[in-house]
């Protein structure tokens, strides 16, 4: 989906009983091409025919910025790096490069979403994480940090989701890109998800720094896009 020019949503679809939607983002001028996190494992090659079909060739893709180390935003990134002929830099916040490298692990949050499920499917669920593949951060992000790419890419730490997520603010487009610090529904933004949220409270209140941004179009990983009066939405998220 197109948010403006040089700017898209890339929808990535997995069947897992159901049919999940997930939202990356691509960000490109003649100099870069950005993607925002990399989906679920074994999307590779959808990313790459999206890409072609953008008219942005798979060869243009230098950097790739990880919001968060899950395993539905690093998931086909460490195929994407295989697939590649050239260099493709990987930033994420320094908070979080340990746990996309793999030299620590987050077993709290994996604790978090599997308390109600059988135990032998949370004993999967771990080895599941702890097997997750991993790669090198290149370039780590702070807090406040303007990327001079695409016209100015704003790094917003907004940890709770896990202690290094990142949200972005693409300025030449007024998009933020949320990552999972907030969810959205039928163009609505709803907050973070309680169970998937390492610390509920820290989440929510950063959700706070995204009020600093004039806001005209949000992009969240699961919800995809909102449009409507978002500063106005982004700010009723500071009532819940």
């Amino acid at each position: 989906m197109r948010i403006a020019n040089g700017v898209e949503m890339l929808e990535l679809t997995a069947e897992m009983g159901q049919t999940n939607f997930f939202n990356a983002t691509l960000i490109w001028d003649e100099q870069d091409v950005i993607l925002v996190d990399a989906g679920l494992p074994n999307m590779q090659q959808v990313i790459q025919n999206k890409l072609e079909e953008l008219g942005v060739p798979f060869a243009r893709l230098n950097k790739v910025i990880v919001t968060h180390h899950d395993m539905d935003h690093l998931g086909s990134l460490p195929n994407l790096i295989v697939a590649a002929t050239q260099k493709i830099e990987v930033l994420a916040h320094e908070s979080e490069k340990p746990y996309i490298e793999g030299t620590e692990h987050l077993l709290t949050k994996i604790e978090k979403s599997i308390v109600a499920l059988p135990a032998e499917q949370q004993e999967q669920r771990r080895q599941a994480y702890l097997a997750r593949q991993t790669v090198v951060v290149d370039t780590v992000l702070i807090d406040g940090q303007e990327l001079p790419f695409c016209g100015g890419i704003v790094v917003i730490h907004t940890p709770g989701h896990t202690p290094g997520h990142i949200s972005l603010y693409h300025k030449q487009s007024k998009t933020v890109i949320t990552g999972d610090s907030t969810v959205a529904e039928e163009g609505k933004l709803l907050g973070p998800s309680p169970i998937f949220s390492v610390d509920l409270p820290e989440a929510i209140k950063s959700l706070k720094k995204l009020t600093n941004y004039d806001v005209e179009h949000v992009i969240c990983y699961h919800g995809g896009i909102v449009t409507e009066n978002a500063n106005q939405q982004i700010n009723d998220l500071q009532t819940l």
